[in-house]
């Protein structure tokens, strides 16, 4: 019973009475021109040519289903009352022809059935009342409607079983068509093998971006919790036998909080409204310009970082492509944010220009592949100190890796010997400057 008078059933009449409803302006317009050809007759006085007009409005419908924003619409109204899961329908308007042919057949299954059930509402419960109530009404036995049915001479208790037979017929009728035009809804407005391309290229992009914000948020905010509380541990520690060092440790934490604010502002406003080239964001810190503050904030933490810095042919790191001098710093601040978290004693860095592989792409002005290569290596925390254990898989590794692998190069991270090492390459081929 709840198959049939359910309120799933009843969603499914109230879409099929809709598409009766927008059936009925092809339906009077095609009364009229079969009432023009017949001859000038009314054609809603004769069933015959209804039904004709019936039949020669369902092309018209076909071809109209071909432009504008039907199968949307459809989709929407299949969601809504049918009981359709929302990933077997197509999103938008359909862009191929063979989209468009199953959206005019949808249409016109729509509302052919609509029409037929529509009337069939409105016919049949007036008439299964009359019937019922035709024991108890006298005067209705005397209605004459040509099918013998109310004269003197019919049983008038039989009257009742008929409008309920009716009713029943109009109820089984309704779920009938709900259902088939359900289980057709998928075939009919399911996307096709471009709809699904193009929605796993928008989730490839979605995806990346999001990915790309959670490495720009773990990088700036993460590093910049790690330093700032071994900065306060460290100053907390000296501050009653060096209070200079304090003073050093508190300017470091005012300076690596106002950066971090300052960054975090630009990637919120990614979120806000993806605009990477907002005049008011901060630019993006690089080995050119921020390498040497981020190590005078982590040295100002109390660990000890030693940087050999060779440059080579480029002449300076204001000389790398500026997105390779953008990845590298990042990668040196997660390796340093590492260190602070899970290691004990002197951090080594080490970042030079060196020549390629034979695999690196060469530029178009120098013949000669190069590559950025970034190694540090320290200690690790004793099993009793009060570190994180390294686990050599954590988000910021990966996304090191992530970062690396845009531009073409590797990172590799973990025990070498007695220390822990990072090392990352990037080619230097190509980039933007």
């Amino acid at each position: 019973m709840n198959r049939l008078l359910g309120a799933r059933a009843r969603w499914r009449w109230v879409h099929q009475i809709l598409g009766g409803a927008l059936l009925m302006p092809y339906f009077l317009l095609m009364q009229v021109v079969v009432g023009v050809v017949a001859g000038g007759v009314n054609a809603l006085d004769s069933a015959p040519l209804s039904l004709l007009a019936y039949a020669l409005c369902l092309p018209l419908v076909a071809a109209t289903a071909l432009f504008g924003p039907v199968r949307p619409m459809s989709v929407a109204a299949v969601r809504a009352m049918c009981g359709v899961p929302g990933e077997a329908l197509a999103d938008g308007p359909a862009t191929s022809w063979a989209a468009r042919g199953r959206a005019s057949a949808w249409w016109t299954l729509h509302l052919g059935t609509g029409a037929l059930i529509s009337g069939m509402t409105l016919a049949v419960p007036p008439m299964a009342v009359a019937l019922i109530a035709v024991p108890f009404v006298g005067r209705l036995r005397d209605v004459r409607l040509g099918y013998g049915w109310f004269t003197t001479d019919a049983n008038p208790y039989a009257a009742p079983l008929v409008g309920i037979g009716l009713l029943a017929g109009l109820v089984l009728c309704a779920a009938g068509s709900g259902w088939l035009l359900a289980r057709t809804a998928p075939v009919l407005l399911g996307p096709t093998p471009a709809d699904r391309l193009a929605a796993a290229e928008e989730r490839a992009s979605d995806l990346a971006v999001r990915n790309r914000l959670a490495r720009e948020l773990h990088d700036a905010v993460g590093h910049a919790l790690s330093a700032v509380t071994l900065q306060a541990a460290a100053a907390r520690r000296m501050l009653e036998r060096d209070p200079e060092f304090v003073r050093e440790a508190l300017a470091a934490i005012e300076d690596t909080t106002r950066r971090t604010v300052g960054e975090l502002d630009a990637v919120l406003g990614l979120l806000r409204d993806g605009d990477p080239a907002r005049p008011d964001a901060a630019p993006a810190p690089t080995l050119a310009t921020d390498l040497d503050g981020l190590l005078a904030r982590t040295r100002a933490g109390g660990t000890t970082v030693t940087a050999h810095q060779d440059p080579g042919p480029v002449g300076g790191w204001a000389g790398l492509p500026a997105i390779a001098s953008r990845e590298a710093y990042r990668i040196v601040q997660e390796g340093l944010s590492n260190a602070l978290r899970h290691g004990a004693g002197p951090v080594d860095l080490r970042i030079r220009v060196r020549a390629g592989t034979a695999t690196a792409t060469a530029t178009a002005h120098d013949t000669a592949p190069r590559e950025l290569e970034i190694t540090m290596t320290n200690p690790p925390a004793a099993p009793d100190a009060d570190r994180e254990p390294r686990s050599g898989g954590g988000r910021g590794l990966r996304g090191a890796a992530e970062r690396a692998a845009l531009l073409g190069g590797s990172v590799e991270a973990g025990p070498r010997g007695d220390r822990w090492r990072l090392r990352a390459v990037l080619p230097l081929a190509g980039g933007d400057r």
